[in-house]
Order: structure tokens, then sequence, then C-alpha cells
């Protein structure tokens, strides 16, 4: 990332303790604004990760960055035998684990406490990892993106669903329109936290989308990278593969 942006620019905490406190702020009603902000596409493009990680037919899929389990829930659709959801919050881990009993899927998913950064996993253990709406909250991309690498098996499916900034006019500057105005006063009025919905538009800004994304998964060491812009490209689906 060019540019490091933090959730609370008067706080001496560094950017991963900040989204941590942020995230447990506004984990009460992450879900219902999620739906509002996004104008419910969101659900859609989540359908489509499942979809492309199903063709795989995983055994064992790691969610990072789950929050409160919506990509590990809509998951289960692959069939995958075992479906882990990582988050740094446990605030946005407990509404997860209550959505998971209330579907009875307990026996399926486990959401557990953990950095993405330094996952608590062995090298070559899951069959597919996806992240949703997250790795532009990765303190360290590359670092975050190199444990994800580590702990996938070989020839196993990595997806990512993530913002992007829309190229083409007047999508563009609709969006920047969106995010710049609309999207903190959403915050405000519905959000006791209007900096996490002021962080949350200015690091979409600033996240390497796009080929520049597919360069650093390159870097890395993924093999066969696509890039998948959805809805004039207010978000992308990256696929790669170990």
């Amino acid at each position: 990332m060019s540019k490091i942006v933090r959730p609370y620019k008067d706080s001496d905490l560094g950017k991963k303790a900040q989204v941590t406190k942020m995230f447990d702020t506004i984990s009460g009603n992450y879900d219902g604004l999620n739906r509002v902000i996004s104008l419910g596409i969101d659900i859609k493009w989540r359908k489509r990760v499942v979809k492309l990680i199903g063709a795989s037919k995983p055994k064992s899929i790691l969610d990072i960055a789950t929050g409160t389990g919506d990509l590990a829930i809509a998951m289960v659709k692959t069939g995958a035998e075992k479906i882990i959801g990582l988050d740094i919050s446990t605030g946005m881990l407990e509404v997860g684990k209550e959505k998971i009993f209330n579907k009875n899927l307990d026996n399926t998913i486990d959401m557990v406490v953990g950095d993405s950064e330094n996952l608590p996993f062995e090298a070559n253990s899951f069959d597919a990892i996806t992240v949703a709406f997250g790795v532009r909250n990765f303190e360290n991309l590359e670092k975050g993106l190199s444990e994800i690498y580590r702990v996938l098996k070989p020839t196993g499916t990595f997806a990512v669903l993530e913002t992007s900034i829309p190229t083409a006019t007047p999508y563009k500057q609709g969006y920047k329109f969106y995010t710049k105005f609309i999207l903190p006063l959403v915050g405000k009025v519905f959000s006791k936290d209007r900096s996490a919905y002021t962080y949350l538009s200015e690091s979409a800004a600033v996240f390497p989308y796009g080929e520049e994304f597919n360069n650093i998964l390159d870097k890395i060491g993924f093999i066969a990278i696509e890039h998948k812009p959805q809805t004039f490209g207010v978000a992308t689906i990256y696929v790669a593969t170990k």
C-alpha cells in the first residue's frame, strides 16, 4: 500500500490494534450497516466466491478476516467438511458464533481468534483460503499474503473479495462521491464510531487493486492469478493457486 491508513488518527496504537478496536466497537451493527452501505450487492459477490471455491471441491477451508462469518457460513454450500473462520476481533467473532449456532452449523464451522499475519496453523493445511473485505486491513500486506501461501496446500485455491475503484466514467465519479460523503454519513447516523466508516472508505482508496494486487500475489509465489471486477468495478474478486 502506498499510504498507511488507520482508523483513529489521534491514537498512538499501531494499525493492527486500531483495526481490532474498531471492529470490536462496530460489531453489534456491522451486518446491518454492511447491507445498507453495499445495497445488499455484497451478498451476490460472496455467492460468486463460493461458486469459484466450490469448483475445486475443497474438504477444508480457512476464511481469514471472517468478521461475523458471512462468507464462512456461505462456504457450507461447497460441501467442505471443515471450515475455520479466523479474525482478530473477538467482538465480531461473538456475533458470528451466534449466527452459526442459530443455523446449527457448529459441527462444520469453527470461529477462532487469530492474527492473519501470524496464522496459528501448520504449513499446507487448507485446500482453500478466502478473504472478503479484509486484506486492506492487514498491517503488513505482503506478510499476511505470505502466511496465507504458507498454510495453503499445493494446488490449493486462494480467493479474495475486496473493494476497488471503478475506472470508467461516470462510475468512477459516483463511487468517489459515495465513499467520500455518503459512507461516512451513514456511519455517523447509524454507528457509534464514525471514524470506522471514514477509515473503511479511505483504506479502500489506497488499496493496490487490479493488476497492482495481481503483481503482489505473483511476487509472493501464487500462480494462475486472475481478477474479476464486480458491479462496474466497485469490488474485485481475485483468484490464485499455490
